[in-house]
């Protein structure tokens, strides 16, 4: 791998107008991943999902070049109807286009940094990857004291001109003082045996608000890495809300630093699988002041051959006192292949704090079936209903109503 690494690599600085700082920068994380290789189950984050393993199984030959100088066709179909919003349409990686044509654009600022560091401390081979093929990284600035008037979407698609091949793409959000930022990230793939890896970095100041959804629903052979990274000032509040069905592999990461006081984060997330589907949620709340609160609701309905895990960390420093921190797993297992994993976990420092966590699992209640037929429904029609509204729970904690109502619909 570490050939083919290196000439991709060549083939990509051809390709592209990097300068030499550009390329030196770029060649020190090739460097590092090819140390480090794709993770595998002996790191401890990766342990119930082994991606090495699954990128080989699942694509023999990945290749990591993508020619970022070509021009995609963008394909209005993916679009979502029934709801006015801005764009970001990633295709192949490649941005084609940037439309915020609802908002007051003196508010909104789009900045290219192609040569940017992660700001946290990090022992993870993919963010160097990341850094080390992608094309270029662009920064998203919400200025002081606005509130989008539409939400942002940012459409993941690709186009029969790649296959097995790793794409790489990057985006910096800085939510000014007193702003909000509705975003949907969408995947719309209509090719097959790609891997894509995704990073976003959050940076919300005094008062500001994001809500991210993820909605991965439509059934594909792709595999995906997300991470985001996000850090709060004082009152700021994050929501993140995850559909995860679609793809055969899919592990969203969130690292969260709670660094102002009464800032807060919410994570709600929802895994529908089935036919040897592979997803994972994993996230990292750390509270660094007093005053915070997190809160996480995963739930799982997995059906025959899938697999899902959930890793929940809360970190409460010594100085976050009066943190309020609290997470909970659930699944149902639809099938005796299917199988849960859940690892929650509690780093207490402080004496003054209320944290707390809970995971079951277990098969859908036969006595509820039998309820439910003998009012009429079949048998397939009492499963639905139960799981349904086993699932709404999550639904029902998405606190923006028109997009509540949207993945309603995309659920249906």
């Amino acid at each position: 791998m570490r050939d083919q690494l290196q000439s991709d690599f060549d083939k990509i600085v051809k390709t592209s107008k990097f300068s030499n700082e550009e390329i030196k920068f770029k060649k020190n994380f090739l460097n590092n991943f090819i140390k480090k290789g794709f993770p595998n189950r002996k790191l401890e984050d990766w342990k119930f999902l082994d991606i090495s393993q699954i990128i080989k199984k699942n694509i023999s030959d990945l290749s990591f070049f993508n020619d970022y100088s070509q021009s995609n066709k963008i394909d209005s179909s993916i679009f979502i109807d029934g709801l006015e919003h801005n764009k970001i349409v990633f295709i192949n990686g490649r941005i084609e286009k940037i439309d915020f044509k609802f908002e007051d654009q003196n508010k909104i600022e789009i900045i290219d940094e192609t040569k940017k560091e992660t700001s946290f401390n990090y022992e993870n081979s993919l963010i160097d990857l990341n850094n080390a093929f992608t094309d270029k990284g662009t920064k998203i600035l919400i200025k002081k004291n606005y509130f989008l008037k539409k939400p942002l979407i940012i459409y993941h698609s690709t186009n029969n001109e790649i296959k097995s091949t790793n794409i790489n793409l990057r985006l910096d959000f800085e939510i000014s003082e007193n702003s909000c930022l509705k975003l949907i990230d969408y995947f719309a793939n209509n090719t097959a045996k790609n891997f894509t890896n995704i990073f976003y970095n959050f940076n919300l100041e005094k008062n500001s608000i994001l809500k991210n959804y993820k909605i991965d629903k439509f059934r594909n052979n792709n595999l995906r890495y997300s991470f985001n990274n996000i850090k709060q000032g004082n009152n700021s509040v994050s929501e993140t809300f995850i559909l995860s069905t679609g793809s055969d592999y899919f592990k969203n990461e969130i690292n969260c630093n709670l660094n102002g006081e009464y800032s807060s984060a919410f994570i709600n997330g929802i895994f529908s699988l089935t036919k040897n589907q592979q997803h994972e949620i994993r996230t990292t709340i750390n509270h660094l002041a007093e005053n915070t609160k997190s809160y996480q609701l995963i739930k799982s309905v997995l059906g025959k051959n899938s697999k899902s895990a959930y890793q929940g960390r809360i970190f409460v420093n010594s100085k976050a006192q009066k943190t309020d921190g609290y997470q909970l797993s659930k699944a149902i297992l639809l099938d005796e292949t299917s199988e849960f994993n859940a690892k929650p976990e509690l780093e207490i420092y402080a004496d003054d704090v209320k944290c707390s966590h809970g995971s079951a699992s277990g098969s859908l209640d036969e006595n509820s079936i039998f309820y439910l037929m003998s009012r009429g429904l079949n048998y397939q029609q009492s499963k639905e209903l139960l799981i349904n509204g086993f699932l709404l729970d999550v639904i029902e904690k998405i606190t923006d109503t028109e997009i509540r109502n949207l993945i309603k619909n995309i659920i249906g």
